[in-house]
This record gives structure tokens, sequence and C-alpha cells, in this order.
């Protein structure tokens, strides 16, 4: 099957994706993305000047999928904030499930890439930055008296269920995610 230019760079990706998620960045080598992928290396090297131009595609378009996923879990303007907050931590817990979740994949990225020059390093980063941001609106739109710190604690809630269920599963500290986001909102209002 002949794909265009565009449609190859997004099945690379995919493949890319799945490798990289589950077997690690340093783990996996061009070689092996572009024979899963069914394609020659050279036809990835020709849309990817280097596996760190491959690498940082791949945590960017990680960045459009999940900022996605977030703003459509949280985005109903017609539901109350604290509602829209409280449903990403469900959506969430669904999404750490152990056939779904090895865990953060821009929390791997960062620890996989430390140099925070790294194009790749720069958009987890800047994920990250986003939740947070994205958390300090919701809290503002809750009603919180300090959003800001509201939205940090929330975030960091948010992250702990993300790096704790790798290492201790959905049965360890990430199964009280949503009811710390609970507590959290209750001390806002109160």
């Amino acid at each position: 099957m002949r794909r265009s230019a565009a449609e190859t760079r997004e099945h690379l990706l995919e493949v890319a994706h799945d490798l990289f998620y589950w077997q690690g960045i340093k783990g996996v080598g061009v070689d092996k993305i572009a024979a899963t992928a069914g394609v020659a290396p050279t036809t990835l090297y020709r849309l990817f000047a280097s596996k760190d131009e491959l690498i940082t595609a791949y945590v960017t378009r990680a960045d459009g999928l999940y900022k996605e996923w977030f703003d459509a879990t949280a985005g109903d303007e017609d539901r109350p904030a604290r509602a829209r907050i409280l449903a990403l931590f469900d959506a969430q817990t669904e999404q750490i499930q152990p056939d779904r979740c090895r865990g953060c994949p821009f929390l791997m990225a960062l620890a996989e890439i430390p140099d925070a020059a790294h194009p790749a390093h720069q958009a987890a980063a800047g994920t990250k930055r986003w939740v947070r941001t994205r958390f300090a609106d919701l809290a503002a739109s809750a009603g919180a008296p300090d959003p800001a710190g509201t939205g940090d604690q929330l975030a960091l809630a948010f992250e702990g269920a993300y790096a704790s269920v790798q290492a201790l599963g959905t049965d360890g500290p990430a199964r009280h995610a949503r009811r710390l986001a609970e507590l959290i909102l209750d001390a806002a209002s109160a």
C-alpha cells in the first residue's frame, strides 16, 4: 500500500509512539522503528533528519493528543468547574490502567532526555507547564481564592498519580488522586 509522505510520517509517529512509550526512547533504535513500520530506514530519514528530530516529533505529537484529551474531558463550559476538574481525575483513573499506561510519557521523556536545551525536553516541560496553567484556570473558574495555589495542588495530585502508577500500580497512591482533588477543592472553597 502506497502512502503519501504525510501519511507515512504519521504512521512512523504512531509506531514510534508505541515503541518509545512501552520500551523507552533510549532503548529503541531508528532501525527498529523503520522495520516495525514496514518502511526503509532511508524513508524514515527522509522524513526525520535524525533520531532527535523523531523524538521531538513524538513528544510534540503526544502533547497535542494529550491536550485534546484534557480539553475534551474538562472543556464543557456548561458544567460547573468543580465537576470538570473531577471529571479529569475520573478519566485519569481509566487512563492509568496497566494495560494502557506505563506512566506519563512526558515525565519519561524528561527522565530520558535530561538536557534542558533539547527540543524534546523543552516540549515535554512545556506540556507540564500547560497542565499547571489549565488547572489554575479551572481553579479560578471554580472560585478558588488562590487559583494558582489551588491549581498547583491539583496539578501535583494529577501528576502524582501518573508518577506513582508505574511502580506502585493502580492500587497504590494513584487510587486516591480523585479524593485528594475533592479535598483540595473543599479546602479552597472553605
